[in-house]
């Protein structure tokens, strides 16, 4: 028979992590013995290290107390389930290590290899190193928030920036980075891009200047925050085809 603090010892758990169990009823507690001490045997020891076992796979402590009353078919059934809950916990952990890793290597998520090639299509016709790799951190924002459409709207883009016009009123847009917000050059560029969309998509189906999904205002104010001229350039495009 030993006391409470050589139990603790032994099993590697605190003095206080039993009372705990004691408490939650999932430990006996012995009486004391003439000496005023608790004196825990070989059966106790064994229940703690079971209790501890269960605890530290994330197991509720007050499931762990229904499971010290139940039948032996019934203790195998739940460690099977307890053992799934790991698994899945572990898939996780690892999925999550795999993308710290790539965070690591300057990777924020992968992308399929069809925005590589979108990408590389922009560095290609002009676009500004800035644009590009704006057009990525966008484009995992998409994906990571919207798989199910981010496909269908990467074909989109670039089924628009096949056009050369097109194309040519989203270079004129990079390019005004840097512009003042009130020059001359950022009203005409508004009135061509409001143009061009009206004529693609119709007076009567333009896109959705706010849509349910917050994700394409967060993707609007991303664009926006990075220069004051790309902020004004949105405002009176906006304003434009809100006429």
């Amino acid at each position: 028979m030993i006391t409470i603090g050589q139990l603790a010892r032994y099993i590697g758990v605190s003095i206080k992590t039993i009372r705990v169990y004691h408490d939650k009823g999932l430990l006996s507690e012995p009486d004391r013995d003439a000496s005023g001490y608790r004196r825990y045997g070989a059966k106790d020891a064994i229940d703690l290290i079971k209790i501890r076992t269960l605890a530290e796979a994330g197991v509720p402590l007050a499931r762990i107390r229904d499971l010290r009353s139940a039948t032996d078919e019934e203790f195998q059934q739940a460690l099977h389930e307890i053992d799934d809950e790991l698994t899945a916990r572990i898939r996780g952990l690892r999925a999550t290590q795999g993308r710290l890793r790539q965070l690591a290597a300057g990777h924020l998520a992968p992308l399929p290899t069809g925005v590589g090639a979108h990408l590389q299509h922009l560095a290609r016709w002009g676009f500004t190193p800035r644009w590009v790799d704006l057009q990525r951190d966008l484009w995992i924002l998409v994906f990571a928030t919207h798989p199910d459409r981010a496909i269908t709207l990467l074909h989109d883009q670039a089924e628009t920036l096949a056009d050369p016009a097109l194309r040519q009123l989203f270079l004129d847009y990079d390019h005004a980075h840097d512009l003042d917000a009130d020059d001359s050059r950022i009203h005409d560029l508004a009135r061509r891009i409001a143009e061009a969309t009206r004529e693609r998509y119709g007076p009567d189906e333009l896109p959705e200047l706010d849509a349910a999904s917050e994700i394409p205002a967060l993707i609007q104010e991303t664009v926006n925050a990075s220069s004051p001229a790309w902020q004004q350039l949105d405002a009176l495009i906006r304003a434009q085809l809100n006429t």
